[in-house]
């Protein structure tokens, strides 16, 4: 009977545990105090959320977690603590693999869309860890170089949700090992996010001078300088600086400190270490030789960006807001030109869309270096995404899901594949498509505040073209139809009475996704190519006029991602006599 006694006892206290809805709450507000120690790693926050349940039914727990290097200490409602236990939590969306979690226990239930206010409190360490990555099998030193986030004494560069939760979230496991897990879990996160605010006043607390300059990636119109306030507090120097984050869907807040020089650029402030000069005159360089290209695409950059130089030579860059974080000690001229076009097209082009504000800066890139170097030097970078781009969609028809087509669009969905790489096909695919002056004129016409609905550039386009492209947005943008899979069916030439011949070629699309794709016939001397639209599951035929002998036939010349690059080609046999 004892037993049975106990039993039950431990039953009752893990049934709440499974009725927990993780996501039931989203952040409103959060209205935060951040005080930084580099000397210790220290990272201490007091501070106050704001939270709505956003589920169906009435909420009588919360929960709140952090990084597992970070502890609670205090949680408040109406300055009265309340009761919470808190417990480790694992998952990778922190670079320690674990999340400090606290249950919070409400006096009285929050109804669906009824709001609780908190006052919090918790410190801890930030320290250099990647266990998330060791723990599946990549070795150490990768692992630092892509997990570099750390408070050091030297030098401190720190991402948010995805890398390290300094500040409070609310969601469900993620574990990396299980394909796409961390991104959608910070995808959902980012979704109930849509419409929160940040604001918190970032501190970094110093033994005495030199300070390190302080880096937030906060919006910094142009012109707009930072306020700062600074003295002496506890016998240690501090400095302090507010900053705003609104929506927070759209950026992941980071900040750096370091011993920084910083070059000042009507566009852009560099941080770099005095060591590395010359590599930030580099960027100062590509800054002057971007700026009139990028300009001519969307106007003048309006925000002023931030390239802030990571400790780690070997460290992987990272993009999020207006910061760029990249190594300087390798730098070169053409990863230069690459950075600073991604930074200025974002300055210029800001959207609340993610197809629209990375595909864009990855299409200019490309669009960039067919500039420089030729349309083949603009194949091949866009080729770099594309095998990465092939393999997420193949992922995603393995697992079947009765959603997939609507929650993987480009409007939808958190897969970098998708809207920073797909994205950029999908915007060159359309220049091909309309026309370079064309597309230029639509994107004049983009307002942010406008795009309410996912048809609205489509109508900006359609504007312009006077041409019904609903197959085309459908196919790439509203859904994840995969990709196409072009195949040459035939080429017959017919000799035509002056000379010469024409050749007529069948093309098919074995895929689920339409294109309109380039289609060259190689001769003897030369080659002629035309372009032909094929829908999904369907052939095309096109005639090209040829003036030597026909050699071989090519569909896509790269400009199209497609699952299968195999049979693109046919050798033309000759003509009968």
């Amino acid at each position: 009977m004892k037993f049975l006694r106990v039993l039950c006892v431990l039953c009752g206290l893990l049934v709440p545990a499974f009725a927990l809805d993780r996501e039931a709450f989203t952040f409103t507000n959060y209205d935060l105090d951040v005080r930084v120690e580099p000397e210790q790693q220290r990272l201490a926050v007091r501070g106050k959320l704001a939270l709505r349940n956003d589920s169906a039914t009435p909420q009588k727990n919360l929960v709140l977690q952090i990084s597992s290097s970070l502890d609670w200490r205090s949680i408040q409602l109406n300055s009265k603590p309340v009761q919470f236990v808190s417990q480790p939590y694992t998952s990778d969306i922190d670079h320690t693999g674990s999340l400090s979690e606290a249950v919070v226990t409400l006096p009285q239930q929050v109804l669906p869309k009824d709001t609780v206010e908190l006052e919090i409190g918790y410190e801890g360490v930030v320290p250099l860890d990647a266990t998330r990555l060791t723990r599946i099998g990549v070795p150490e030193d990768a692992a630092k170089h892509s997990d570099w986030d750390q408070i050091g004494k030297w030098s401190t560069a720190v991402r948010g949700i995805g890398y390290v939760v300094w500040y409070p979230v609310a969601t469900d496991s993620a574990n990396l090992s299980e394909a796409n897990s961390v991104f959608e879990t910070v995808g959902r996160w980012k979704a109930r996010e849509t419409k929160s605010k940040m604001q918190f006043k970032l501190c970094d607390l110093q033994a005495g001078p030199p300070f390190q300059t302080m880096v937030m990636n906060d919006p910094m119109p142009l012109g707009v300088p930072g306020g700062m306030e600074g003295g002496v507090t506890d016998g240690k120097y501090y400095a302090c600086e507010e900053h705003a984050f609104t929506p927070l869907d759209a950026t992941v807040p980071a900040f750096a400190f370091g011993l920084y020089s910083i070059l000042d650029r009507p566009a852009a402030h560099i941080y770099h270490f005095p060591v590395h000069k010359s590599a930030a005159d580099d960027y100062s360089l590509a800054l002057e030789l971007a700026t009139p290209f990028v300009t001519e695409w969307f106007g003048a950059p309006n925000l002023r960006f931030r390239i802030v130089e990571l400790a780690d030579s070997d460290a992987a860059p990272f993009e999020t807001g207006s910061i760029m974080f990249t190594p300087l000690a390798r730098s070169d001229s053409r990863l230069a030109q690459m950075t600073v076009v991604h930074q200025l097209t974002h300055a210029a082009f800001p959207s609340s869309r993610p197809w629209i504000y990375e595909g864009l800066a990855h299409f200019v890139q490309a669009a960039d270096l067919e500039r420089q170097s030729g349309r083949q030097a603009a194949l091949d970078f866009m080729g770099l995404h594309r095998t990465a781009l092939a393999d997420a969609e193949k992922a995603l028809a393995q697992e079947k899901k009765p959603n997939t087509a609507a929650d993987q669009s480009l409007i939808n969905t958190s897969s970098e594949e998708f809207y920073r790489s797909k994205a950029m096909f999908v915007w060159w695919m359309l220049r091909d498509m309309i026309g370079e002056p064309v597309l230029k004129k639509a994107l004049a016409q983009y307002r942010p505040e406008q795009d309410k609905e996912p048809s609205y550039v489509q109508r900006l386009i359609e504007a312009q073209t006077k041409q019904d492209l609903e197959w085309f947005f459908d196919d790439w943008v509203y859904r994840d139809r995969g990709l196409p899979d072009f195949k040459v069916d035939s080429a017959v030439q017919r000799p035509t009475v002056g000379g010469g011949s024409i050749v007529t070629i069948n093309v098919a699309n074995l895929g689920e996704a339409g294109a309109e794709v380039p289609v060259t016939l190689r001769m003897e001397g030369g080659e002629a190519s035309k372009r032909l639209q094929v829908r999904a599951k369907s052939t095309a035929t096109i005639r090209i006029e040829a003036a030597a002998t026909p050699l071989e036939v090519v569909v896509n010349d790269g400009s199209v991602p497609e699952s299968d690059l195999g049979n693109n080609r046919l050798k033309i046999e000759a003509a009968a006599k």
